[in-house]
């Protein structure tokens, strides 16, 4: 759509934080549609495939192992140490680089289903996210083979990464609501955040650590400073660490906590002013 196509709609009374609130409510309620919804997804993937689901398991804990093995050489990190910060690392980067990636498209793709089905937009936000989520799922089985071949402390600290696991899905709605509208109306902003996300992957600690550049820098280097500005690396520790019997320091929550709600927001301020719009220019 041209700039002439978005005045030519009508302004809608519906443009409030209540009404896209409701929108996020409204989807949710309607997790019987979209519960079915990201199985089918899952199950049509990988449709006459022997191993199925299995294989987001296979190329997880291939990558992980490749990885892991190259990187701990590279640093002289010991191997039973590093494989698992990689490991877990590798899980959680693939839910979030799934619900950027494939949200900037989640509109687009569902093209059909919003001009036909009578539903909240927020159902195919949901629908994706339970879909990464499942991934996740089948991905944390490499994690349970790590733990019993490197067997590690773990105490009651692990459930921390529960807390940790349900902030990164929250994260995952309003990242995927928001890049999907925005990428609806700009269609550039897909291929854009694509590379993005690969630039990402690199400076987020997941074949590195963290550790390497306080001890190479002789204490709090400022590369390691630096390197905690990137957001996504509180996101990783506060489930990561826990898993790996590793503390979480306090900061790290704080700092998901307020990414969280200014995402949420920033998300809201979308819906409130784009979200009727998306059934014109998908």
């Amino acid at each position: 759509m041209t700039a002439s196509d978005d005045r030519a709609v009508p302004p809608s009374r519906s443009q409030t934080f209540g009404t896209a609130w409701a929108d996020l409510v409204r989807g949710f309620q309607q997790r019987e549609l979209w519960w079915q919804l990201g199985i089918q997804d899952i199950k049509q993937r990988y449709r006459r495939s022997v191993l199925g689901p299995l294989w987001i398991t296979i190329a997880t804990g291939v990558m992980a192992l490749a990885l892991g093995l190259l990187y701990s050489l590279l640093f002289g990190i010991p191997v039973a140490e590093f494989l698992p910060h990689v490991t877990v690392g590798l899980i959680m980067w693939g839910f979030i680089s799934g619900c950027i990636k494939e949200g900037s498209d989640i509109f687009i793709d569902n093209e059909g289903l919003i001009k036909q089905l009578p539903s909240a937009l927020s159902v195919h936000v949901y629908r994706l996210v339970w879909r990464q989520t499942l991934f996740l799922a089948h991905n944390l089985v490499i994690w349970v083979i790590l733990i019993i071949i490197f067997p590690r402390n773990l105490g009651w600290e692990i459930l921390l990464a529960i807390p940790g696991m349900a902030l990164l899905i929250l994260n995952g709605v309003w990242v995927s609501m928001f890049f999907g509208i925005i990428a609806t109306r700009y269609r550039d902003v897909s291929p854009l955040l694509e590379s993005l996300t690969q630039l990402l992957f690199y400076v987020t600690p997941i074949v590195w650590m963290t550790s390497t550049l306080h001890q190479q820098g002789g204490g709090v280097s400022s590369r390691a400073k630096i390197a905690e500005l990137n957001p996504l690396f509180h996101y990783l520790e506060v489930v990561r660490a826990p898993m790996i019997g590793q503390p979480v320091a306090a900061y790290h929550w704080w700092v998901v906590l307020a990414c969280t709600v200014v995402g949420l927001v920033i998300a809201l301020l979308a819906m409130r002013q784009w979200r009727f719009r998306v059934s014109y220019w998908v």
